[in-house]
């Protein structure tokens, strides 16, 4: 049962609305786990990583990585561990600072990450492929003005 089949006719428009926007939600990001994972053998958190440092070419600390991707750094670490080890990403230590390491994707790593992320790309595609351009340009307009709105009274 998803979150959806939670909500009845008695309960307002609104909450019926949140509960199908997170279910359509975790439909595709389990659809996209599964995908990384059969076609490339990785996870979405090791892809997020490696998508933060693809944005960052210079690297980033590790601590940044943990308050971007808003995890511990335990988990971090973890996945830098793998990705270093299968030589995907390296570790540098930061001039000044001999406890932190900035991380940065190596040629190899890059490669794969613009791989995963064509895919990626065609995966989301297709997840909205149901819709059509002005349904998807009217949907995002509307999330627009729900965000918008949050962001003025938060």
């Amino acid at each position: 049962m998803d979150l959806e089949a939670r909500a009845h006719a008695e309960h307002p428009d609104e909450l019926r609305l949140w509960l199908r926007l997170l279910t359509c939600a975790q439909l595709i990001e389990k659809q996209v786990r599964t995908d990384l994972r059969e076609q490339f053998d990785t996870t979405l958190p090791r892809f997020d990583l490696m998508a933060q440092l693809e944005r960052a070419p210079e690297g980033m600390r590790m601590n940044e990585l943990s308050r971007r991707m808003m995890v511990t750094g335990g988990n971090i670490t973890g996945i830098t561990d793998q990705l270093e080890a299968e030589g995907l990403v390296e570790r540098a230590e930061v001039e000044g600072d001999r406890r932190a390491y900035r991380v940065r994707l190596t040629a190899k790593g890059r490669k794969q990450f613009n791989a995963m992320a064509h895919a990626h790309e065609a995966w989301i595609v297709d997840a909205f492929a149901g819709l059509s351009a002005r349904d998807i340009q009217t949907l995002h307009t509307l999330l627009g003005k729900v965000k918008h709105h949050f962001l003025e009274t938060a």
